[in-house]
């Protein structure tokens, strides 16, 4: 198959989160399994200011936006043996950060999804199957697709995934704004298509025009149906359930590895695994300025300091964790009231807490290494990979039975001893206290019962590999109800050796404690790609769902043909000499005006 991913971020070229590492990790396994995946992302400045030398120039050519004519450009490099497209735009990408103020981020990522679009095909030297969208700041791709393209015979066959990894952000904008950045027809202005509560909402038109919709758990798939995790969407989300599964994200095993890490200052594995632990944490608690004692167990967490993330829930207690022989390392940023309030705990207990207000992926690195224990009181939390992460390097985490900390974290069992960490079910402070109390009682009381569960942790695997064959499964599945099963079958490239798979580019070094609701029960089945397919007749369910989530014109376009090949035949030529002419994006004209894209390539593409 030819899958191309999308997406606002991919490590280690540009990173705010789990994004990132799943859009470079996940491409990589795909392609180790034998299939051409690629990736498409914006050329921000902080790419071209560390890998310039590595960018190969492509073409360049002009979008129409509405009242804009847009210069792109486009770039190609390879990351890990992944071939990956960057779209170029100074005006939209030339900026230090990658995500800036929210309104102008509606136009940038508005221009980056069009530009994608202009690219695929010869522009790229590539025709994906597949499009494997993610979040919001690629949700209008489907519509878009739609709109303009597969109306005028262009890239009729292409399919697409969207995966939500947050649904917490959306991609909200004025309705007129949207209808000038896409050029849409007013048939897709309405509920049943792209507004949400009368206004445009790029994810809600990434659910309702996508073929499938995936999320980055089995738990998180079933949370997002209810109010609470729904953030509006539910109602929506539930009445597509068919075309929604869950499917649990991987971490980069080659990468992040205690046995071969160039950051720590000892390397471990399972059978020396006390000694390499030992010799971080003392390095770590010098580099810090903390009681250098190996005995003293080290809390850490590492995380984007916001609601979600249960910060309230630790400086709720945190006086009350660190009355306890212990010691607590948190890394961050994110809302400023708990920056400040971390910076306050810090000036409390001086001699046992270091609130780092930052990020750094190499001190993160030694941080899961040195630590015996990782935070994560999550009110939801999508997958998680910190919490997978620190089960690699031996740090048994503590979380809230939420999305996918409930998939990947067993709890300890005194009975059998069963478990890889521990876990709460409310999303209240005491019982993160009450869990933290357990686990330090733990250490200090049965090391033999810790031990164990450390090495039940280091005997995680939480490679990519199985969740790459189910997203395989899923893309095979859409592609033969689409008309494609040859192209479910097809295989592109050989496998990578694991040589070429590390080559190219290296990593650059307000809820109260007592108010809020209890986690979804385990009793909510989780909801795998297996189930998300109807029982029978997929494509005639799939027909049926979008007449009702889509109107008329969704009704038109879900009706079967008595005659498929002969219909495609006879309209393909009509639609060509009837739409191509009018086609709104000016992609003739783009096209023309690239006969000297050379003269037009920026002089100093990092200003």
């Amino acid at each position: 198959m030819r899958i191309l991913f999308v997406s606002s971020e991919m490590a280690p070229l540009a990173k705010t989160g789990g994004l990132g590492d799943v859009v470079s990790a996940l491409p990589q396994a795909l392609r180790a399994l034998g299939h051409d995946c690629r990736v498409a992302i914006p050329l921000y400045k902080q790419i071209k200011d560390q890998y310039m030398n590595q960018l190969r120039f492509r073409r360049w050519s002009m979008i129409n936006m509405g009242w804009r004519t847009m210069y792109t450009g486009l770039f190609e490099m390879d990351v890990m043996g992944v071939p990956v497209y960057l779209i170029d735009n100074e005006y939209y990408f030339g900026h230090d950060g990658i995500y800036l103020d929210y309104a102008f981020d509606i136009e940038r990522f508005s221009f980056f999804q069009r530009a994608v679009l202009e690219a695929l095909g010869e522009p790229m030297g590539f025709e994906p199957d597949i499009l494997h969208l993610n979040d919001w700041q690629t949700g209008m791709i489907p519509v878009t697709l739609e709109a303009h393209y597969k109306s005028h015979d262009y890239h009729k066959d292409l399919c697409s995934i969207l995966t939500i990894h947050n649904l917490k952000f959306q991609g909200i904008h004025g309705r007129e704004r949207i209808l000038d950045l896409f050029d849409l027809p007013e048939k897709y202005m309405n509920e049943s298509a792209v507004l949400k509560d009368g206004v445009p909402n790029f994810l809600k038109a990434g659910i309702t025009f996508s073929n499938r919709v995936t999320t980055v758990s089995p738990s998180y798939a079933e949370e997002i149906m209810m109010d609470y995790y729904g953030e509006g969407l539910n109602g929506i989300l539930g009445a597509q359930r068919w075309k929604v599964c869950g499917i649990l994200n991987g971490i980069d095993s080659l990468s992040y590895d205690p046995a071969t890490d160039r950051a720590l200052s000892q390397n471990y594995g399972l059978k020396d695994w006390r000694e390499g632990k030992a010799a971080n944490k003392t390095a770590l608690q010098a580099q810090l300025g903390l009681e250098v004692n190996p005995e003293l167990p080290l809390l850490c967490m590492i995380s984007r300091l916001s609601d979600q993330k249960g910060v309230d829930l630790l400086l709720y207690v945190a006086d009350e964790i660190l009355a306890m022989p212990l010691q607590l390392v948190v890394i961050g940023t994110g809302d400023a009231r708990y920056e400040e309030g971390l910076r306050h705990a810090e000036e409390r207990h001086p001699d046992k807490m270091r609130a780092l207000i930052e990020f750094d992926e190499g001190l993160a690195r030694k941080l899961y290494a040195a630590s015996d224990l990782l935070l994560m009181p999550s009110v939801f939390e999508p997958c998680g990979l910190s919490q997978m992460l620190a089960m690699r390097y031996g740090a048994l985490p503590i979380v809230r039975e939420t999305g996918g900390l409930r998939d990947t974290v067993r709890p300890y069992n005194k009975f059998d001893g069963s478990g890889n960490g521990f876990s709460f079910s409310n999303i209240n402070a005491h019982e993160l206290l009450y869990t933290c109390q357990h686990a330090i009682a733990l250490y200090y009381d049965d090391r033999a019962a810790w031990d164990k569960l450390v090495e039940s942790a280091l005997k995680e695997d939480f490679s990519w590999k199985e969740s790459a064959l189910k997203y395989l499964d899923l893309y095979r599945e859409v592609l033969r109800e689409n008309g494609h099963p040859e192209a479910a079958e097809r295989v592109e490239n050989p496998p990578l050796e694991p040589k070429e798979k590390k080559a190219a580019v290296s990593r650059p070094a307000k809820m109260t404690a007592d108010n809020a609701p209890a986690a979804a029960g385990s009793s909510a089945a989780a909801n795998s790609c297996e189930e998300a397919a109807p029982a029978k007749s997929p494509k005639a369910e799939k027909q049926a769902a979008a007449v009702s989530a889509a109107g008329e014109h969704s009704k038109a376009k879900a009706v079967a043909l008595p005659d498929k090949k002969a219909a495609k035949k006879a309209t393909a030529v009509a639609k060509k000499k009837a739409g191509a002419s009018s086609r709104s994006t000016g992609r003739s004209t783009s096209r023309s005006k690239n006969s000297g894209s050379k003269t037009k390539k920026p002089a100093n593409p990092g200003e």
